[in-house]
């Protein structure tokens, strides 16, 4: 691949022109709204000028309503020698444009399973899908130098390849990307008009189940709306889990034994199916999830804390597997949560110990 055109300057179209650009790639952008695509070239993700002639790849990153057209568009002036899009959603895109008679050997449909709350060029980077999953869905009628093109470009985005039908990419994403997206908008919804003193109590387990509600609502109802049945499936199971909770709630303030016993059994087991479905949740690097061991460290809110807390570890020759922080409420202080390998957990503390930091117990 030599050049290619992106179509839809958004957050995805602009962090895949980012990537190609800086491989190399001779990038030409597009938008309806021309000013977007100036402001992704002043980022550097290519020119706004048109090709003079026909591209090599074609990426369609625009809404999931306007692939098909915008595509459609595209393939009837032969813009490019292969055409993709990187909607979230696959199957009813693929079957809008055979409903329109358009050739569709040249055109596969994937999926950047990589995203942020902000939208636009403006919240673009060029490694926003490194280590990623980017779903490919070709079928029999797709051409093998297509295919090797959209290969060459989860490549050159330094992306990891996983070829799916469209339509069970479609029911995948509705369980893994676009319940949780609502469920986290419901839950944040519970917050509007909370008291003060509540919302004031938030801490870190509010703030992770609710940190996708911060995503940018119109984007959502595009991408909701073309996916609605496999959400909706997915949702009804959800709904028939609250619906046993609540019940199972309302018997633990039973002042019946047995309906308290009953409660507290219907408790359990949508806990411990948690538990379950938490496991299979891909861990580091995607490999199977590790249970790590937790080192909680007390931390000022100044420059340069965490720095020293990494280096220290560094020199403890612990390697550091993820980390959180947790804000402390109406102070300049917090904890941070280290996880690191059960094996490395003493020397780590011991390390952190001796060069003054305050610990605490987990």
């Amino acid at each position: 691949m030599r050049t290619a055109v992106v179509i839809g300057t958004g957050l995805i179209g602009t962090s895949a022109a980012l990537a190609l650009t800086a491989r190399g790639i001779t990038v030409h952008l597009a938008d309806h709204d021309p000013a977007q695509a100036r402001t992704a070239a002043a980022l550097g993700a290519g020119t706004d000028e048109a090709p003079e002639g026909q591209v090599d790849l074609a990426v369609v990153a625009v809404p999931p309503a306007h692939v098909a057209a915008t595509l459609a568009e595209a393939i009837g002036r032969g813009l490019a020698r292969a055409y993709v899009d990187v909607a979230s959603v696959k199957g009813g895109p693929r079957r809008e444009l055979e409903a329109l008679g358009v050739d569709v050997t040249a055109y596969i449909g994937t999926h950047p399973m990589a995203g942020k709350e902000r939208s636009g060029p403006l919240a673009a980077t060029a490694d926003l899908f490194e280590g990623r999953p980017w779903v490919l869905t070709p079928t029999r009628d797709t051409d093998h130098e297509v295919l090797n093109l959209a290969l060459e470009l989860v490549a050159l985005c330094k992306a990891v390849p996983v070829v799916m039908d469209a339509d069970a990419h479609d029911r995948a994403v509705a369980l893994v990307s676009h319940t949780p997206q609502l469920v986290s908008s419901m839950v944040a919804a519970r917050l509007e008009e909370a008291d003060e003193t509540a919302v004031r109590l938030c801490g870190q387990g509010i703030r992770d189940v609710t940190r996708i509600a911060a995503s940018d609502p119109r984007m959502w109802v595009e991408i909701l709306s073309a996916n609605p049945g496999p959400v909706a499936d997915v949702l009804a199971g959800i709904a028939s889990d609250l619906e046993a909770t609540v019940d199972a709630l309302r018997g633990l303030q039973s002042a019946d034994v047995e309906k308290r016993r009953g409660g507290a059994a219907g408790i359990e087991d949508v806990l411990k199916r948690g538990n379950a479905g938490r496991v299979r949740v891909p861990g580091k690097h995607g490999a199977a999830p590790i249970a790590y061991e937790t080192v909680a460290v007390l931390i000022s809110d100044q420059p340069g804390e965490l720095a020293r807390i990494f280096a220290d570890a560094g020199r403890a020759g612990v390697n550091i597997e993820d980390v959180r922080i947790e804000h402390a409420t109406g102070q300049q202080a917090g904890l941070v949560q280290l996880m690191v390998d059960p094996r490395a957990a003493a020397a780590l503390t011991a390390e952190l110990r001796e060069r003054g930091w305050a610990l605490r117990q987990q």
